[in-house]
């Protein structure tokens, strides 16, 4: 999996795209919460529960399923008005989109045994064509170490730098 650093990144790319009315911060932090919490699943170890469970690491909270249901979650519990102005689709696909690109990036790492996308129809893990990111490890400690470091530099090249170019770029396409 890449670092949270790497995950919130997505929501800084896509937020130029989908500014409200209702407060920017807002929404950029709950983005960034999007991008993390499908690792709230390695807690099912703590449970017993496998890495190829459902409920495993990489399983449901990484899904398309799951990613649509707490976009609709925050905006239901965050943004109830904007059912009510029309503008509720809108932050439902930012925080869809800040959510799925959590599956996204693990599907583009090295290691680990793939991403149910898919789940709960299919439970079967997978990852994309295209690898570059390298695992990271689980502990500060880790990352503080050569290894953590050449995680950090993949996840600067292949994610850091697109995610703040696709930012300046919306945010330029945006203000025109």
């Amino acid at each position: 999996m890449p670092t949270p650093f790497a995950h919130v990144w997505a929501a800084v790319a896509l937020s130029p795209l989908f500014k409200n009315k209702s407060g920017f911060i807002k929404m950029l932090l709950l983005g960034m919460f999007c991008t993390v919490i499908p690792d709230a699943d390695v807690l099912a170890f703590d449970f017993g529960i496998p890495y190829e469970h459902l409920f495993g690491h990489r399983g449901i909270t990484h899904s398309i399923f799951f990613s649509v249901l707490l976009g609709f979650l925050i905006v239901f519990i965050f943004y109830n008005k904007a059912y009510k102005n029309g503008q509720w689709w809108l932050l439902f696909l930012f925080f869809f989109l800040c959510t799925f690109s959590h599956a996204f990036f693990d599907a583009m790492t090295n290691g680990g045994k793939g991403v149910a996308m898919f789940a709960p129809f299919y439970n079967e893990r997978i990852f994309l064509p295209f690898r570059p990111i390298k695992v990271a490890p689980f502990t500060l400690d880790a990352l503080m170490t050569d290894r953590g470091w050449r995680v950090l530099l993949s996840e600067f090249k292949v994610v850091w730098i697109p995610c703040i170019l696709m930012f300046v770029v919306f945010w330029f396409v945006k203000r025109k």
